[in-house]
């Protein structure tokens, strides 16, 4: 197949450049700025047409991963960037499929399972209508982060590309081993001694394992008869203090320091980040998959945590071998 990858040239991007070379797929990656990657790199500016929109006239599948990280500071600025960048993209790559003379057979756009309410009770499937934003006890921030999801959403929904299946990823953290991601910086805390409970520990971390990431995009590219939303994500979320139990256990680091919310409000005004990250509880399960018979290599986050803490020494230890 030829794949098409808008705004993969992040770690997301980078777990699924891997699977489809591996597979023998020719991949282009559309990006704003020209980098060295395993495959074609085609430059675009998310918002225009542009001789860019050749690369989906043929193509098979396009997967759009555009858009800002949320990793940031909640300014005005980068609320209007976030935004933007999704809201943008998205659209200009429904007005390339629709001028295409051969559109791609599928298009799966990222979405974000923080969509749905920060809750402790019943997990979150495809049909839950408790979408989030409306919580008495949530930030502000938390509201913007669902209207993202929201408009993001809103802009595939309303694409008029009738020959080209729509699949919205409503994705949960992806966890792989790259440097700089989410596993590598919680297991920098965690071997610092600081990777203990955050706040009370009580909110729900939903998962899923890289390859796990890669094989359900592989599964909804050959299953023609799922649309609409997908909840991308291991079927077996856990609170905060487990999650972060077992990722010490795998590390073997017996102790980690509990972080109180006011703490972590303070770190991250000094990491240039916002604590939703890591206070939201997002139980999110699969439905879909599972009803469709999706198989998980890694249901469970302790066989998941054992083998990606595996991984990242290795890598560690081949990074340190090459640099001395």
């Amino acid at each position: 197949m030829r794949i098409v990858i808008p705004g993969g040239t992040g770690s997301v991007g980078g777990v699924l450049i891997a699977g489809f070379l591996r597979s023998g797929h020719d991949v282009v990656v559309l990006s704003r700025q020209m980098q060295a990657l395993s495959c074609r790199v085609v430059c675009w500016d998310g918002v225009t047409l542009g001789d860019w929109a050749r690369e989906i006239d043929g193509a098979d599948v396009v997967i759009n991963l555009a858009g800002r990280s949320v990793n940031c500071r909640y300014t005005l600025a980068n609320r209007e960037a976030i935004l933007s960048s999704r809201v943008q993209s998205t659209r200009v790559i429904g007005e390339a499929i629709a001028a295409a003379r051969r559109p791609p057979r599928v298009w799966l756009q990222a979405s974000t399972a923080t969509i749905y309410a920060h809750t402790y009770d019943a997990p979150h499937d495809e049909h839950s209508s408790r979408l989030g934003g409306h919580e008495p006890d949530a930030p502000a921030s938390w509201k913007f982060s669902i209207d993202v999801a929201r408009a993001w959403e809103r802009e595939l929904d309303q694409a008029v590309t009738p020959m080209t299946r729509k699949i919205a990823l409503r994705s949960a953290m992806v966890m792989s081993t790259e440097a700089g991601g989410i596993l590598d910086t919680l297991l920098q805390l965690v071997r610092r001694g600081l990777g203990g409970p955050a706040g009370d520990g009580r909110q729900f971390i939903s998962w899923i394992h890289h390859e796990d990431f890669a094989a359900t995009i592989d599964w909804l590219i050959a299953h023609h008869e799922i649309d609409g939303t997908v909840n991308v994500a291991a079927p077996n979320p856990v609170p905060n203090a487990e999650f972060m139990r077992i990722l010490r256990h795998e590390a073997g680091v017996p102790i980690g320091l509990a972080s109180a919310k006011w703490m972590l409000a303070i770190g991250a005004v000094f990491l240039r980040t916002e604590t939703e990250l890591i206070l939201k509880s997002r139980r999110v399960v699969p439905g879909r998959l599972l009803d469709g018979g999706f198989a998980f290599r890694y249901p469970h986050w302790q066989a998941a945590a054992r083998d990606l803490v595996r991984a990242w020494r290795l890598e560690r230890r081949g990074a340190s071998a090459v640099a001395a």
